[in-house]
């Protein structure tokens, strides 16, 4: 019997349906997300990239009460890492994202790593490894972030390692958890970039538990995984090859990794993700509706 994750709040994302931007031709109306989110038996989302869903607080608010559904978080991008000089647009994003996060209700802010490559066009944008100076700028301006964020707009910033990025394995995602504040900065564990970075999800909850502030579900492909990592393919190339699956199709299974997040004792969101950009406009709802019943299966 499956064990009662009464700590887990379970949600999805307009990424799920295929939304990595503001605006493209490729992507569901935002309507038709809301409506199929709701359909699937999700009752929390995530606003996804800036501009997709209505910006006005009191629209969206209308929009997504009448489906009852509330919203998690918002996401921003950046690269602190490169030092001072990026925080005046940083903050500039941030300003428009966690002010719609906060009139939403919501307490979350999940914060990216920019990219190091390109993901639609795999161009080598920066050196994939931080040098110290680097690393040191990228965890200073996290705290700063953080506390500045917290003090503005009351939101918990959650910091999501992802592929392509200079916080994915599990050595970088250690050495940053390890140069950081833990009573300010926190993760958005993603299951799914976690793992496609080698990484192991029990393990990370199970040692570094006081540092998980959010969860993001997804697994991936373990046969298109290694082709993935032996052709040195970069992220946006592999999720079209459906690097990214279908639960319970893939790894690391979710329900150990709901399991030891249970066990933290605190009250977690857990946001299914399956990046699946560009999509077939009738492909992610039964794919949503499948894996909400996968996840009761495991108690959440």
């Amino acid at each position: 019997m499956a064990v009662a994750l009464d700590r887990i709040r379970v949600g999805s994302a307009p990424d799920s349906w295929g939304v990595w931007f503001p605006d493209d031709p490729q992507q569901v109306p935002w309507q038709r997300f809301l409506d199929e989110v709701a359909e699937a038996g999700y009752s929390w989302i995530e606003l996804g990239p800036y501009g997709y869903l209505p910006t006005d607080p009191a629209r969206l608010a209308d929009e997504v009460k009448k489906r009852d559904l509330k919203v998690s978080a918002g996401t921003i991008f950046c690269g602190l890492h490169r030092g001072p000089s990026e925080w005046e647009s940083t903050w500039e994003q941030v300003g428009r994202v966690a002010s719609l996060t906060q009139a939403m209700g919501a307490e979350h802010l999940v914060v990216i790593p920019s990219f190091w490559r390109d993901d639609k066009t795999a161009e080598i944008l920066e050196a994939p490894e931080l040098t110290t100076e680097q690393w040191g700028h990228l965890t200073r301006g996290m705290e700063r972030l953080a506390r500045q964020v917290r003090d503005t707009y009351g939101l918990d910033i959650v910091v999501h390692p992802h592929a392509d990025t200079h916080i994915d394995t599990e050595e970088h995602v250690e050495r940053f958890l390890d140069s950081t504040d833990s009573s300010l900065v926190n993760l958005c564990l993603d299951t799914g970039h976690y793992a496609y970075c080698g990484g192991d999800s029990v393990k990370l909850i199970e040692t570094y538990g006081e540092r998980i502030g959010y969860l993001h579900l997804k697994q991936v492909d373990p046969e298109i995984l290694a082709d993935v990592v032996e052709n040195e393919i970069p992220f946006g190339p592999a999720v079209q090859r459906g690097v990214m699956c279908e639960p319970p199709t893939g790894v690391p299974e979710l329900g150990p990794v709901l399991t030891a997040a249970q066990k933290l004792g605190v009250d977690l969101f857990a946001i299914v993700e399956q990046d699946m950009y560009p999509c077939e406009p009738d492909k992610p709802l039964p794919i949503a509706v499948r894996t909400r019943t996968f996840l009761r299966s495991c108690g959440a």
